[in-house]
């Protein structure tokens, strides 16, 4: 098996907590949240425009997040999300559930942690 194939599994299992947990703390635009990720993650994890514009559509189609235009100066118009109240216990939920995923991954895997 091919090791990026895997990387793009575990990456669509994550995106969503991925992306509501940058947005928790302030608006951001999709720019900005695949360059924090990729920062981050000190570049482990990537995401395009053409798989993370898709999914804050749909998080904002959902009710997790609230978009709206906005423009700065000559730069050109840019769509901030934030979190909205729904969002909020959506990440609480994620959160608690991918603790829980990743304490049994390690016990079955034999991982400990440093």
């Amino acid at each position: 098996m091919e090791d990026r194939s895997i990387d793009r599994e575990w990456k669509k299992g994550s995106a969503e907590l991925l992306l509501l947990s940058l947005l928790e703390a302030m608006p951001r635009h999709g720019y900005e949240i695949s360059k924090l990720i990729e920062q981050r993650s000190e570049g482990a994890l990537r995401f395009h425009a053409a798989s993370l514009y898709p999914l804050l559509y749909r998080l904002e189609k959902r009710g997790w997040i609230q978009g709206r235009w906005v423009e700065k100066g000559s730069q050109r118009r840019r769509r901030y999300y934030k979190l909205t109240a729904l969002g909020r216990k959506i990440l609480a939920s994620q959160r608690q559930g991918w603790q829980v995923f990743v304490e049994a991954i390690n016990r079955v895997a034999g991982v400990e942690n440093a």
